[in-house]
């Protein structure tokens, strides 16, 4: 499966995709919470997240891979959350950062693994924005989000990470974020990048999801809200598609 012309096809038709921590990942919830995901019509499922503590990802992918054939994408905390049974990879570079290990040093090491397992990787910019508390993936992570009110510089990091070649840009408030990406960030980098933007953190409900694809999403990306409540996913994917 080719999913990079998949992503491409949100530029022009919002997606939705569903976000999964193979740390919360128990049999029966996430088998029903992948039924949801096939009734309601979601585009992608991302699993990962900033820390694993539980050795829980292959058995996940499993359960994932075998309830549904929806595109399954990797999102990684670092070099070793990978896997052969994903569709893809994001290859994220984290450009809002000054962490070298998190800009090509984890790649390095992880590169020829994930050659030898054939996954197709997805070049993806990972810009960090401040959402009102210290979150998981900035602890992780060990740099500064981009301040919540300076979209000028979330701009201009989109746009070096497209000239640098990346092939999508993936904004994130972060797990647990108080506050979603401001309308204005988002539209403001959209306005400047041609490649598929992705955006998550912080999106707990539907107002936010819609402002988020209004503004310029191209990609909303739901986790938490959907952990707590997982009837709302039908609401998420409609809101989403019908923008």
């Amino acid at each position: 499966m080719d999913v990079y012309p998949k992503l491409l096809e949100s530029i022009k038709q919002k997606k939705f995709a569903l976000l999964i921590d193979p740390d919360k990942c128990g049999d029966d919830d996430i088998t029903a919470r992948i039924e949801g995901a096939n009734q309601a019509g979601v585009d992608f499922i991302f699993v990962g997240g900033s820390l694993m503590t539980e050795k829980n990802l292959e058995k996940c992918l499993s359960i994932i891979r075998s309830n549904t054939t929806i595109p399954l994408i990797l999102f990684p905390g670092n070099g070793s959350h990978i896997h052969p049974n994903a569709d893809a990879v994001f290859f994220l570079s984290l450009i809002s950062g000054r962490n070298a290990d998190l800009l090509i040093g984890n790649h390095v090491h992880a590169a020829p693994l994930i050659r030898k397992m054939k996954l197709e990787t997805i070049a993806t910019g990972y810009i960090l924005v401040e959402s009102g508390r210290l979150t998981t993936a900035q602890y992780m992570s060990g740099s500064l989000p981009i301040p919540h009110d300076k979209p000028d510089v979330a701009m201009a990091t989109a746009i070096a990470g497209e000239m640098l070649g990346l092939k999508a840009i993936y904004m994130d408030a972060g797990s647990g974020a108080q506050t979603p990406i401001s309308e204005k960030m988002i539209k403001q980098v959209k306005a400047n990048i041609s490649v598929p933007l992705i955006i998550g953190g912080g999106i707990r409900d539907i107002d936010a999801a819609e402002k988020a694809a209004r503004a310029g999403g191209d990609i909303i990306v739901v986790g938490n809200a959907i952990e707590e409540k997982p009837d709302l996913i039908k609401e998420f994917a409609e809101a989403i598609h019908h923008i």
